[in-house]
């Protein structure tokens, strides 16, 4: 085979490979096609190129012209004796001119101040300076905000309301959760902050009673949850939840089920890039991304050594 076909079928043993297709199956898939099977090994050692793009996502320049940074930390199964879930921590940016990246991921241990001070120290060290940003969504993690009060400590921050969603539907009694979180909407689809603290004071007149935990989850957070209406009407969608990061991985996880779950810390990372490219809101460069995670790095989790300051 000459060297023009054989970049274009190991060019086609990463697209398929990206698109869902386990190392194993590639071969089976590609065997009518080629007129010969293509090993897992094989497969391995092509894919095991896109470190180099990796390598190159991670230490891009990033434009300081964020508005509202979207953080969380998501959790991928990794296939070891001990069926492992492994942390990435993900940074998720909205430009001023409402373009939408990725803007980093890393592995963690824990989602501890120290460890995402260190992420957000990379992001800052990158070029991230903050002097765009006006909101971080965050899922109320407390790590983090002990972290953002380092490092972006006057930047105002929205509580997810997904995640605090969530929480509530705990507190309630499972014939009790469709009518009270339907209540709650009302807070959260108010169109001013003063509409919705009359929203919040009909709902807990209504819930504090019978259910006095859920009020309770809700009101201690309150004031962090309306921020996003400090933010012009059309953009109170994309700043209530950190639901962007979430639809990444929901596209994700599909590409991971024919494999049940990551073989190693090295394949983990190859997951995100397969689907995600796809979703509309993504650019260039983070489509990039979406097609070449490999997630090599995984293999060496965020180091934490000290914990740095931020003038």
């Amino acid at each position: 085979m000459h060297r023009g076909a054989k970049q274009r079928v190991n060019d086609v043993i990463r697209e398929v490979f990206l698109a869902g297709v386990s190392t194993r199956r590639v071969g089976e898939t590609l065997q009518a096609l080629l007129g010969e099977r293509v090993s897992a090994q094989t497969v391995s050692r092509v894919t095991r190129s896109l470190d180099r793009e990796v390598a190159c996502f991670h230490t891009a320049p990033i434009a300081d012209d964020v508005r509202y940074l979207l953080l969380d930390g998501v959790y991928l199964r990794v296939k070891t004796p001990t069926a492992q879930r492994k942390l990435v921590l993900c940074a998720y940016g909205i430009t001023v001119r409402g373009e939408r990246r990725l803007l980093s991921f890393r592995l963690g241990t824990a989602e501890s101040q120290a460890q995402w001070e260190m992420f957000l120290g990379d992001l800052r060290k990158r070029g991230l300076g903050g002097s765009n940003l006006k909101l971080i969504v965050t899922d109320g993690c407390t790590g983090l905000h002990k972290a953002l009060d380092t490092v972006f400590p006057y930047v105002p921050r929205q509580h997810c309301w997904v995640h605090k969603l969530r929480n509530i539907s705990n507190c309630l009694k499972r014939s009790q959760q469709k009518e009270c979180l339907a209540g709650a909407r009302d807070i959260y689809t108010a169109e001013t902050r003063s509409e919705a603290v009359k929203s919040y004071w009909t709902w807990a007149r209504r819930w504090r009673d019978e259910a006095p935990k859920a009020v309770a989850c809700l009101e201690r957070d309150l004031e962090t949850l309306l921020n996003f209406l400090d933010c012009p009407p059309q953009h109170h969608r994309m700043t209530r939840t950190t639901n962007a990061i979430e639809r990444c991985f929901r596209e994700v996880r599909p590409r991971t089920r024919p494999m049940s779950c990551f073989n190693n810390n090295a394949s983990c990372k190859a997951s995100p890039c397969p689907n995600l490219h796809t979703t509309r809101d993504t650019t260039d460069y983070a489509e990039l991304f979406f097609r070449v995670i490999h997630f090599k790095d995984l293999e060496q989790p965020l180091r934490v050594t000290g914990v740095a300051t931020y003038r």
